[in-house]
C-alpha cells in the first residue's frame, strides 16, 4: 500500500466510508486529511452501524492509528458528541491522534454560516456546520488551533483577538446576539482536557512513518466537483478534497503517494445548491432516491439524484490521477430495464467531453446520453464479478473504458462482505 488515498469522484456522499474500512484492513495509520463536521461517513460491520463525522472510519480496526491531519477543522463539540456514541458501541478511542495544526470550528463560525445561509442572494446549501467560516479564519490568520487550546492564556488571548473581528459583524450586519469570550474561554478550556491525551505533531509522526515504509491510508471529505477550485465555483466546499489535498492537509510529500482510489457511485448525487445536469426530478428519480438511501448521514436531508455523469467522472479521474476506481451502490440499479449515462454536454450548437467547472455555464449545459441495457436480478448476494448479470458487467466495462480507469472494488450492498474485489 506505501500511502494510498481515497477520493470522492463526485460531489461527495459515494460511500468512501465503506471503502476506506475496507482498504483499512492493510494500512498502519488512517488519516482524514481536510473537511470538518460536515462530513459524513456510514460503516456497516457485522450487523452494526457507525456513523463517523470527524474521526476517521479506520478506527474500527484494531491495528490502526487513526489520525486527524492538519488539514482538518474540527468543531469539538461535534466532536465530544460524536466520540462518546463510538465508546457507547466499544470503539476503542485510544489509538486517535489530532494534529497541533488543526483549526477550530468555533461557535462563532457556525453562528455566522447560519446567519449567511438565511440571506436570501447568494445562498450556497452548506451544512450550516461553520466550516466555510473556519477556513475563513484560517485564511486571515485568526484562526485558533488545538495548539491554542492547550495552553489557558494562550487561548484566551486568541478567542478575544477573534471575537474583536467577528462580534462587529454578528451585531451590525446581521443584527445578531454578540457572543461572549469569557463563556467561550470557560467551555473551550474544558475541552482541552478531553483532547490533550491524543494531540501529536502530526507532520513528524507521518514522516516517520513514511520513511519506515508504513502502509498509510488517506481518507479525504466530501468530492473532488466540491474542491474550492477544481470544483463548481462558488457551489464548492472551503477546502481540497482533491489527491493533492492530502499532501497540504497531511505534511505528506506528493511523490510519497503510490496509490489513488477514485469513490463513485453508479449514478450520481449533489446536496445543496450548484448545478446538475443529469439530475433526475421525477418517478425515476424519486425511486433511485429511495433505494439507495439518499439522506444525508451528517443533515438528514435528501439528495439531488441522476444518472451517471461520465463527463465529470472523467474530469475527476484526470484531476486526481486515479490508479483504480470504487464503484459503489451498484445495487441500486437492480430493475431498470434501460439506463442512461450522460457521454457528453451540449453546449450552445456544439457538443464536448470536456467537463464544464464554472457554474453558471455548467448550468446552461445539456447532457448527451448513451442508453444501456439494464437488469433485472438482485445483486446484493454477488461476491465475485462472475456472479453479476451480464448487462451489469456490460455496465462497468463501459465506465471504465470511458474514464480510462480500472475498477477494482464494486459495492452491491451496504455491508462491509457485500464487496466484489480484493482489497
Amino acid at each position: 500500500m506505501a500511502v494510498s488515498v481515497v477520493v470522492g469522484a463526485q460531489w461527495g456522499d459515494e460511500a468512501k466510508g465503506k471503502i476506506v474500512d475496507l482498504l483499512a484492513q492493510r494500512a498502519r495509520y488512517v488519516v482524514r486529511y481536510a473537511g470538518g463536521s460536515n462530513a459524513g461517513h456510514t460503516v456497516c460491520v457485522n450487523g452494526a452501524t457507525y456513523k463517523f463525522h470527524l474521526i476517521p472510519s479506520g478506527i474500527l480496526h484494531s491495528h490502526v492509528t487513526a489520525v486527524i491531519a492538519d488539514g482538518v477543522v474540527m468543531d469539538l463539540r461535534s466532536f465530544s458528541v460524536e466520540a462518546a456514541a463510538l465508546r457507547e458501541q466499544g470503539v476503542d478511542l485510544s489509538r486517535l491522534r489530532i494534529g497541533l495544526g488543526v483549526h477550530l470550528t468555533m461557535p462563532y463560525h457556525r453562528l455566522l454560516d447560519e446567519l449567511e445561509e438565511a440571506q436570501i442572494e447568494g445562498r450556497i446549501g452548506t451544512t450550516k456546520r461553520g466550516i466555510g467560516p473556519t477556513y475563513a479564519d484560517k485564511a486571515w490568520r485568526i484562526g485558533v488551533r488545538v495548539a491554542d487550546l492547550l495552553e489557558r492564556d494562550r487561548l484566551a488571548q486568541r478567542i478575544q483577538r477573534v471575537l474583536m473581528r467577528r462580534n462587529p459583524t454578528i451585531q451590525r450586519v446581521y443584527g445578531a446576539k454578540p457572543l461572549n469570550a469569557d463563556e467561550l474561554i470557560e467551555e473551550f478550556s474544558r475541552y482541552a482536557e478531553q483532547i490533550r491525551p491524543y494531540v501529536c505533531d502530526v507532520p513528524h509522526l507521518l514522516m516517520r512513518a513514511v520513511e519506515q515504509d508504513e502502509p498509510i491510508l488517506m481518507e479525504g471529505a466530501q468530492g473532488t466537483l466540491l474542491d474550492l477550485d477544481y470544483g463548481t465555483y462558488p457551489y464548492v466546499t472551503s477546502s481540497h478534497p482533491t489527491a493533492a489535498g492530502a499532501c497540504l492537509g497531511t505534511g505528506v510529500a506528493p511523490n510519497r503517494l503510490t496509490e489513488i482510489w477514485g469513490v463513485a457511485k453508479a449514478y450520481t448525487t449533489r446536496v445543496g445548491e450548484g448545478p446538475f445536469p443529469t439530475e433526475l426530478e421525477d418517478e425515476t428519480g424519486e425511486r433511485i432516491r429511495n433505494r439507495g438511501r439518499e439522506y444525508g448521514t451528517t443533515t438528514g436531508r435528501a439528495r439531488r439524484v441522476g444518472w451517471l455523469d461520465l463527463v465529470a467522472l472523467r474530469y475527476a479521474a484526470r484531476v486526481n490521477g486515479f490508479t483504480a476506481l470504487a464503484v459503489t451502490l451498484l445495487d441500486v440499479l437492480s430493475g431498470f430495464p434501460r439506463l442512461k449515462v450522460c457521454v457528453a454536454y451540449r453546449v450552445g450548437g456544439s457538443e464536448t467531453r470536456e467537463f464544464i467547472g464554472d457554474a453558471p455555464a455548467l448550468a446552461r449545459c445539456e447532457p448527451v446520453y448513451a442508453e444501456l441495457p439494464g437488469w433485472r436480478e438482485e445483486i446484493t448476494h454477488c461476491r465475485t464479478p462472475d456472479d453479476l448479470p451480464a448487462n451489469a458487467l456490460a455496465y462497468l466495462n463501459f465506465i471504465e473504458e470511458y474514464v480510462g480507469v480500472p475498477i477494482r472494488l464494486i459495492s452491491v450492498g451496504p455491508g462491509r462482505e457485500q464487496t466484489i474485489g480484493a482489497v
